[in-house]
């Protein structure tokens, strides 16, 4: 007879494991994972509040000129939670400048969808052009205000943000390049100068008497980067594929 706490091998097999961990992975990694998709569901939940607040402050307002405890209020959510998710004022503009970006993007993909490239870059420079008008009629009417103040206080964080619409403008100036419609240099640079010049135009010249419009500026930006022949075979009727 075996003593007390004396194991006995007689062949069986043990059913009673002494070890608490085996056998509960998988349940274990699966209550985690739910807690942490919870906890990421309502830090994205709260986070889209303060972001959209803040919009409706903006649109209220014609002004980015708010303070971080009006969005607050109006979230109806806690300063402390704010600062949970953002630095400051400035992280919560660029939030919302990077999603204004999306949108363009978006919005310039589904505009740009003529056959020729020259044309596509000309449909991208109008709607840019646009987007980027202080007084265009939208919901957010502040896209270049939110650019040029970013880009003085957070130009890298700028740069990344522009970062999906310059490279949809250079693969399509890469394709024109490709198809022998630029002039000699880097399509990058190309596209480069296409975005600022409408980009800076489209914001200083809003308001006057006669502002410059999308399609001037166009014209400029297709004889700086298209050589004159290309423009002139172009511009005949029978060669000409207009833009919708």
């Amino acid at each position: 007879m075996a003593e007390a706490g004396e194991r006995v091998d007689d062949g069986s097999v043990d059913l009673v494991d002494d070890s608490d961990d085996v056998g509960d992975g998988a349940w274990r990694e699966r209550a985690i994972e739910r807690s942490t998709r919870t906890a990421r569901q309502r830090a994205a939940k709260r986070v889209q509040q303060f972001l959209n607040s803040a919009r409706e402050i903006i649109a209220d307002k014609g002004s980015i000129e708010f303070t971080v405890q009006e969005v607050v209020d109006r979230s109806k959510l806690s300063l402390r939670s704010f600062y949970q998710y953002f630095d400051g004022k400035h992280e919560l503009l660029l939030a919302l400048f990077e999603e204004e970006m999306s949108e363009a993007v978006q919005r310039i993909k589904v505009a740009t969808d003529a056959e020729d490239p020259i044309d596509r870059l000309e449909q991208a420079v109008h709607v840019v052009y646009d987007l980027c008008t202080p007084d265009r009629a939208s919901e957010q009417p502040l896209f270049f205000e939110f650019a040029q103040r970013l880009l003085v206080s957070h130009p890298d964080e700028v740069a990344r943000a522009y970062a999906p619409l310059f490279e949809y403008v250079v693969a399509m100036a890469e394709d024109a390049a490709e198809a022998g419609l630029l002039r000699p240099g880097p399509p990058r640079r190309q596209a480069a100068i296409v975005l600022q010049a409408a980009t800076t135009t489209a914001g200083r010249s809003a308001g006057g008497r006669q502002p410059i419009t999308a399609a001037e500026m166009w014209e400029f930006c297709l004889h700086a980067i298209v050589p004159d022949d290309v423009v002139a075979a172009r511009s005949k009727p029978t060669t000409r594929r207009r833009s919708s």
